[in-house]
């Protein structure tokens, strides 16, 4: 095998665990490349206000994780925009297999984080997108929804918040924020957008249709938990009933070589502090595991190539899929890449592109 086209270690998942262990894999010296099929960040993006995370007195996800993908890229871990698609574990060299090709490496740690539940309630699949959204509310994106929204009402199916008291307070106390506690959602309607909203009141009976004003919509934002993104690997390693993955001390599964780390492994507490730590001792274990691989068959991948922080572009506001936020081609992650591989070249590059 062309030690080029191997890695060290393929993290899959780009979130806090990921970015954490490419960083630590990156910094002592093995070639590691983080994948990830949406944005890099993972689902703490989304979280308008982050101020629980030790030694940041206040930032949003997405720029906490933003400062961790551009260590991670400093140090020399290489980044890809694939889906994953299948995993070959069974050999010393694995493969992974992605929509863009196969990758090889000696180990892998997953890291998909988890994804919202769905609720179940007519026409959530049918307007997924189109209208029904999914955010972590509890973490403070109502906050977040109040800049844009005439008003925000909350639709609790219990007597009460369980987010954090102090969370939950301030959105009681919000002048543009009704709370509405023992409600399901029965359904929703409408054509291209949505029109209208059914809930009930669990305690009286009472139903209520709710429909905007003639020629608006509006948005209804589901959080009901989530549920460990592991599909991949049912029947290769070991997961608890709900799906979560199985790890030992050192983070590793059930297969040798395959390791997991983050909101997808089972544990009692799931926060970006939490997530970090796993990656870490995931990445120092994967160390030991990868050079025991390159050992056993003479294989050492190129180590990777370190970049001065200051050299690194810093990843743009989101924009529309396939545009970039100043309004180019590339959206931020693949410049990122781009970035990366031109600053390896030993002459310029000049990309001429012909749209048709």
């Amino acid at each position: 095998m062309d030690p080029k086209q191997l890695y060290d270690v393929v993290i899959i998942g780009g979130g806090p665990a990921g970015l954490t262990a490419g960083l630590y894999l990156a910094r002592a010296k093995y070639r590691v490349l983080i994948v990830e099929k949406a944005a890099f960040g993972g689902q703490i993006t989304i979280t308008d206000q982050v101020v629980n995370y030790p030694g940041v007195l206040h930032t949003s996800g997405r720029e906490l994780t933003e400062t961790m993908r551009q260590q991670a890229q400093s140090f020399g871990a290489e980044f890809l925009l694939a889906e994953v698609t299948g995993l070959s574990l069974d050999d010393t060299v694995k493969t992974v297999k992605t929509d863009r090709g196969d990758l090889s490496c000696f180990g892998v740690l997953w890291a998909t984080g988890a994804h919202p539940r769905m609720v179940g309630f007519p026409g959530e699949e049918a307007f997924r997108g189109r209208g029904v959204a999914y955010c972590a509310i509890c973490d403070g994106e109502f906050f977040f929804l109040t800049k844009y929204a005439r008003h925000v009402t909350i639709l609790i199916r219990g007597k009460d918040f369980s987010c954090a008291p102090t969370a939950a307070d301030m959105a009681r106390s919000h002048p543009k924020i009704t709370v509405l506690t023992h409600t399901q959602v029965q359904a929703v309607e409408g054509d291209s957008a949505l029109r209208l909203l059914r809930y009930q009141n669990t305690e009286t009976g009472q139903v209520t249709e709710y429909q905007p004003p003639e020629g608006e919509t509006f948005g209804l934002f589901v959080f009901a938990g989530y549920q460990p993104a592991t599909e991949l690997l049912q029947g290769l390693a070991k997961l608890d009933p709900q799906g979560y993955v199985l790890t030992d001390k050192s983070q590793q599964t059930s297969v040798p070589g395959l390791y997991a780390a983050g909101d997808v492994c089972q544990k009692p507490l799931r926060q970006v502090v939490t997530a970090v730590g796993d990656g870490a001792l995931a990445a120092t274990e994967l160390e030991k595991y990868a050079a025991a691989c390159q050992q056993a068959t003479g294989l050492r991948p190129a180590a990777p190539a370190s970049t001065p922080a200051s050299d690194i572009p810093a990843a743009q506001p989101s924009a529309p899929a396939g545009q970039s936020a100043s309004g180019g081609l590339f959206p931020p992650e693949m410049l990122a890449q781009l970035h990366t591989v031109f600053g390896r070249m030993a002459s310029p590059l000049v990309l001429e592109l012909t749209l048709n």
